[in-house]
């Protein structure tokens, strides 16, 4: 079969991180690899792409070595045999996730309830994503972790089970510190995590973290100018400073969502200028025009999400204004306006302006109502 394009085809094309990857490498060959390992880093650093190679390395029928200058044998993969082209197969995860939920989708009403989605490129491989529609990892899916935690590999050396959030409900997170506690040794538990600290302290006890760092702006820039060669250099540098450093958040950049989403968290903050300077009237009715487009479905839980981001980042910005380091802005392209805010905008104002966006992240992963958590957000916004 041939080789999937989708994964990097061998470790040395994974982009950034080769000291930590080379660790891992190492442990996978020498049979060290931790039970219950946390992959840490921003959205777009690779965390999926790697822990999908990390499988194939651990599962790989040729299990090929390379050797490092002082002898050191390094686990590879061959990307060719059948275990790892039908792990590599599931490389798209959206796409995956996707398909589950239709298959959800066709089935009697009274078996949806009881239907996680659940992704099973390899019988010896489960990758676990957080469940539609509230996005978070629930309990009937641990319950499927364990229960074939506890099972033999029937095709591999290793059992794996992949969980590609931080999002846990209670209850599955609670289940998930049996399997930590004591893992069976064929077994492999990979944790993907923007953010460690939203996992159960008693999780993060029990597991090797690992983090991938951020890239340098300029090291994004060349990788845009190669890949995708569509792009000015003007907005290279403003998706090189938006991406956080995550090479692959930067190659699949979507400008135009981002800007029109930070259209909108501007007029939040344009707003909340207004009424702080009192040199004019707020303008209530744009602003509640605007948030009453977020209201429906899938599509208004995407939108709410980008606005979310790009306000976060505004704010960010006027922070490093504030501290006196302009060279660190994201949004390049808006500098004067966001040095036009910040001077109107006290860090008390942003520091607060940050802790209700918080609020209101936190409501949509308990799913909360969107509109009543924006509209009472940019009400309080532009009171202050």
């Amino acid at each position: 079969m041939e080789r999937m394009a989708a994964l990097p085809t061998t470790f040395n094309d994974f982009l950034g991180n080769g000291t930590a990857i080379e660790h891992l490498r190492t442990a996978i060959a020498a049979g060290r690899l931790p039970h219950s390992l946390i992959l840490a880093g921003p959205n777009g650093a690779g965390k999926y792409t790697l822990a999908l190679m990390l499988a194939m390395a651990v599962e790989c029928e040729r299990q090929p070595r390379d050797l490092w200058s002082n002898g050191q044998s390094l686990a590879s993969f061959c990307g060719v045999c059948h275990n790892c082209t039908r792990i590599a197969s599931a490389a798209n995860l959206e796409d995956e996730v996707d398909k589950a939920v239709a298959i959800r989708e066709e089935l009697r009403e009274t078996d949806k309830k009881d239907t996680r989605v659940l992704i099973q490129p390899h019988p010896d491989v489960l990758i676990i994503p957080p469940d539609p529609p509230q996005l978070l990892i629930k309990l009937g899916q641990i319950r499927t972790l364990i229960q074939r935690s506890h099972y033999l590999p029937s095709e591999a050396p290793k059992k794996i089970f992949i969980l590609t959030a931080a999002s846990f409900m209670k209850e599955a997170a609670n289940s998930l510190l049996k399997v930590l506690e004591e893992p069976p040794d064929t077994v492999h538990l990979i944790l993907l995590a923007e953010n460690p600290g939203e996992l159960l302290p008693t999780i993060r006890s029990r597991c090797a973290t690992v983090r991938l760092g951020a890239l340098p702006v300029e090291e994004i820039e060349m990788l845009l100018a190669d890949r995708r060669p569509d792009v000015s250099p003007q907005q290279r540098t403003l998706i090189a400073r938006l991406s956080q450093g995550a090479a692959g958040k930067a190659l699949g950049f979507d400008l135009a969502t981002y800007t029109a989403a930070r259209a909108d968290a501007l007029i939040f903050l344009r707003n909340a200028a207004a009424a702080t300077s009192g040199t004019s009237e707020p303008d209530h009715t744009a602003l509640f025009k605007m948030t009453e487009t977020y209201r429906a479905g899938a599509e208004g839980q995407q939108k709410t999400s980008a606005l979310l981001r790009s306000l976060s980042l505004l704010l960010e910005d006027l922070l490093l204004l504030g501290a006196g380091t302009p060279e660190l802005l994201r949004n390049t392209d808006l500098r004067p306006e966001l040095e036009r805010l910040g001077g109107i905008l006290s860090f008390a104002w942003i520091e607060n302006a940050s802790r209700g966006l918080d609020h209101v992240q936190s409501g949509m992963r308990r799913n909360l109502l969107r509109s009543l958590s924006l509209d009472a957000f940019a009400g309080q916004l532009a009171a202050k």
